[in-house]
């Protein structure tokens, strides 16, 4: 399998469109075209993860966190990045970087750490928004169904658990074809009445284009008339953070004690408890203590993310309890979900974990 193969996987799960605008997702160094030899998965990038990779035989390094966020000018190995840019390529060691577009999806880091800690019934606690589009086309009346057809295999039409759909009007077309064009129906130079029907349909952003391909590939006019909107509709199955519910009341302080034996962590910070049991969670794998109004709103009794500042903390306002459980530790699961993402694929190639410590936190 070559790298460029895999990768196309992971993207299928997790579109690069979905990435914040600061964020570097995808391919970071090496040659898509590669063979795999050997895949290592880990959170961040070090000099020892691609040591360990290099001992493993492992020519691809596929991360949550990227290794170059920002512009690389010069790659002398002045600091740990360049170094590790230096090291990687010297050794054929390619890295991709899979991080706020598989924060985003609805199976993704949050709701693996929500499936982790017992909640049920989650949904997206901060829904994307400008990621839903509408086309809308115009086609004469026997075409309409397999026109329709092709734009629901390019993967328009899902809302929520539905798809396949769409709605359409019938109404009346007009054109003139000029002396250079070949039209379906009517003559050069005259004006032409065809009954058409408006054919209208929702699709996410990372199919947009496919979808505009496919529909310019078989509508039978040679230049077909469509619009693209651009829709202000939460996307209800992609965003940030998760919010569910426990099985039943939990004791606040019980519950936390499981959640650090769960990540493993050395120690949560949390705020005065404003209830003793609570049934509501909330959570952002990662950073997320700009979401506590979000988890709030959605009548969470518990917000649980990492890098909570000191002022952050005063926004529980006494109506919610805030628990930072860590960055590393609220995403530690995301390489669970890189494995299955691999494995499903039938690799020829070993897939392992990194067992390098790369969280630079130590607790005492």
């Amino acid at each position: 399998m070559k790298i460029k193969e895999l990768t196309a996987k992971f993207e299928e799960y997790a579109p690069l469109s979905y990435q914040e605008s600061y964020d570097n997702c995808g391919m970071q160094v090496g040659t898509p075209e590669a063979e795999i030899r050997g895949v290592l998965l880990t959170l961040d990038i070090t000099e020892g993860v691609i040591d360990e990779a290099i001992a493993k035989g492992c020519n691809l390094i596929i991360a949550h966190h990227p290794l170059i966020f920002r512009g690389v000018k010069k790659i002398i190995g002045r600091d740990h990045i360049e170094r590790c840019i230096i090291k990687a390529i010297k050794n054929d060691v390619a890295i991709y970087a899979s991080h706020t577009n598989m924060d985003k999806m609805k199976n993704g880091v949050s709701a693996r750490l929500a499936q982790k800690i017992g909640l049920k019934d989650l949904e997206i606690l901060v829904p994307e928004q400008n990621c839903l589009f509408k086309i809308v086309t115009f086609v004469p009346t026997a075409s309409a169904a397999f026109v329709r057809q092709t734009l629901f295999e390019a993967g328009a039409g899902t809302i929520g658990k539905y798809d396949r759909c769409s709605y359409s009007i019938n109404g009346e077309g007009t054109f003139r074809a000029g002396n250079d064009c070949h039209p379906f129906v009517g003559a050069i130079g005259e004006e032409h009445h065809e009954e058409e029907v408006r054919i209208e349909t929702i699709i996410k952003k990372e199919h947009l284009s496919r979808a505009i391909k496919a529909l310019l590939a078989v509508h039978p006019y040679e230049d077909p008339a469509y619009d693209i909107y651009e829709l202000k509709n939460e996307h209800k199955e992609a965003g940030l953070g998760i919010i569910g519910n426990l099985p039943e009341e939990t004791e606040l302080l019980s519950y936390l004690k499981m959640v650090k034996e769960k990540l493993q962590v050395g120690a949560i910070r949390y705020t005065e408890p404003p209830k003793k049991k609570i049934k509501r969670v909330a959570l952002c794998g990662g950073s997320g203590s700009e979401f506590v109004q979000n988890a709030i709103a959605k009548g969470a009794d518990l917000y649980i993310s990492g890098d909570f500042k000191y002022h952050d903390l005063f926004n529980a306002e006494n109506i919610i309890t805030i628990a930072d459980v860590g960055h590393f530790e609220s995403e530690q699961f995301t390489k669970e979900i890189f494995f299955e993402i691999v494995s499903k694929n039938n690799p020829k190639f070993a897939i392992q974990f990194s067992d390098y410590k790369t969280n630079p936190i130590n607790y005492i």
